[in-house]
């Protein structure tokens, strides 16, 4: 059986219709901050259950819920979440985590270091300079967490 992950981050007020459908049928989405709106993870929890940081746009009066880290098991993974991956304060391997998700930098990035899979899925918002718009997804069974990179904008 596989459970997937939808992960997002950098929405700065917009939830793109794309970035909806993308999401849709996953069984959790993790917001890696900078949610920029309420709104936004109130659409998000209409397609799957939502874990959400707070990231350094998020400062209004609604943003106190979200805290600026969060530890979370799903599937039986590990994973932590924090907004910009420089401020990373623990060891992931010495805490036993599967994946670090992160946002911030608004650059995909995928990769695993020491048995730890690091997942920026870029920024699925306002197109920032010329980086992508994007999201990702993880398919994790019993034996892998495969991640993927979704494209969401071409313009």
């Amino acid at each position: 059986m596989t459970f997937r992950i939808g992960i997002i981050s950098d929405t700065h007020g917009l939830l793109r219709p794309e970035a909806a459908r993308c999401l849709a049928g996953v069984d959790h989405i993790i917001h890696g901050g900078d949610i920029g709106r309420p709104e936004i993870i109130t659409a998000l929890r209409r397609i799957a259950p939502v874990t959400a940081i707070r990231g350094n746009v998020d400062t209004g009066g609604w943003a106190a819920q979200y805290a600026e880290t969060e530890f979370i098991r799903l599937a039986g993974r590990a994973i932590y979440v924090l907004h910009d991956l420089k401020t990373l304060q623990i060891s992931p391997v010495a805490q036993d985590m599967d994946m670090i998700v992160s946002g911030h930098s608004h650059v995909p990035r995928m990769e695993t270091v020491d048995g730890v899979l690091y997942l920026n899925p870029g920024s699925a918002g306002p197109r920032r300079f010329n980086l992508p718009v994007t999201l990702a997804t993880v398919d994790i069974t019993q034996d892998s967490m495969k991640p993927s990179m979704r494209s969401l904008a071409s313009g």
